[in-house]
């Protein structure tokens, strides 16, 4: 098995309050005025364009592996808006390089509707990560919706010693460079997670990316590595069958999908990191179909089957305007361009 890590200033250890860059900073300019554009599509009256559309089936691009923390909530969520637009949600999964494959393929698709990029933390992260993206995280979407906000846990196999965070991170010291984790590829949110909490907690670990949420969990599963901080919903299934040992959410607080699972926080403080999922358009996508898509989804959202099974994968299920969502966007561009810059951390 071989392992890749990304380069780190992990010996330093330093504080994770750096100033905005110039780049954020011209990405919070960017990323208001593409939620201002789309705050107005909600407010405006639909056209006749928007009322043909949809003519036929959507397509919603998770660029992350089926099975996933993205890829879950998507399907549910795409059945039951396939129900209400009377066409059906096609998810295609496109996996590979942190999401930048899937996130490229809906940047580059013809704006008319019929292609749209379930989001997540990553596609922030990717921002700051990558010296050159093949698109603009920015310019080339339209915010649309926040799906729902979620803790990934930290689970080890059963066999690893620690049963606790305060345990792990003794083993860790004791043993610089010997733990592997999993994670559904380099610049993931599940690789920065635990890049974080690396940084936070002064330990060295080697980190094991896999295409995917997937094959990580069977790779952890099976015993090939330690630990992972992998996405909830995806992870709930064998933490109830005692396949893995859940240490802790990434969240502030507890989840109540997992009550007896402190937050990490508790024993590592200042411990924070929240996944969300959300909906991106192509740029130039016509303001009505974006404001369409954002009515259409938020319903099914209120639908109690649909909140149900969210909650019960470990989700908040959240909702509101295009400019809700571009303002977290935002917000959360600043965020992990601080992380990524104190932690050193750069792709290989």
């Amino acid at each position: 098995m071989s392992t890749a890590r990304m380069e780190t200033g992990m010996d330093k250890h330093p504080r994770i309050d750096l100033p905005a860059q110039p780049h954020a900073r011209a990405f919070t300019r960017r990323i208001a005025a593409g939620a201002a554009g789309a705050a107005i599509a909600v407010a405006a009256s639909a056209p006749a364009f928007a009322q043909a559309w949809p003519a036929k089936p959507v397509r919603w691009v998770v660029p992350f592996s089926a099975g996933g923390v993205a890829d879950i909530p998507a399907r549910i969520i795409g059945q039951r808006l396939s129900e209400s637009l009377g066409q059906q949600i096609v998810i295609e999964n496109r996996p590979g390089a942190g999401g930048t494959l899937g996130s490229e393929a809906v940047a580059r698709a013809q704006p008319d509707g019929y292609s749209w990029l379930v989001v997540s933390n990553t596609n922030v992260i990717n921002a700051a990560l990558y010296g050159k993206l093949p698109y603009d995280p920015v310019k080339d979407f339209t915010p649309v919706i926040h799906f729902a906000s979620t803790p990934n846990v930290l689970v080890v196999h059963p066999s690893f010693p620690a049963k606790s965070v305060k345990e792990l991170i003794d083993v860790a010291r004791k043993r610089p460079k010997q733990i592997f984790y999993a994670s559904s590829g380099n610049g993931s949110s599940q690789h920065l997670f635990a890049e974080l909490f690396e940084s936070l907690a002064k330990i060295d670990m080697e980190h094991v990316p896999f295409k995917g949420s997937g094959p990580a969990i069977a790779a952890l599963v099976g015993g090939e590595v330690s630990m992972s901080f992998t996405g909830m919903s995806a992870v709930l299934p064998f933490i109830r069958a005692g396949k893995l040992r859940a240490l802790g959410v990434t969240t502030a607080k507890r989840n109540a999908a997992l009550p007896d699972v402190p937050a990490i926080a508790e024993q590592l403080p200042g411990y924070d990191a929240t996944l969300w999922l959300g909906l991106l358009a192509p740029a130039n996508t016509p303001r009505d179909i974006v404001g369409r898509m954002n009515a259409e989804v938020a319903k099914v959202l209120r639908d109690p089957s649909v909140r149900r099974l969210l909650v019960d994968g470990g989700n908040d299920v959240i909702g509101g305007s295009p400019e809700e969502f571009g303002k977290l966007f935002n917000a959360e561009l600043v965020k992990w361009a601080q992380i990524v810059k104190a932690v050193g951390a750069k792709i290989d």
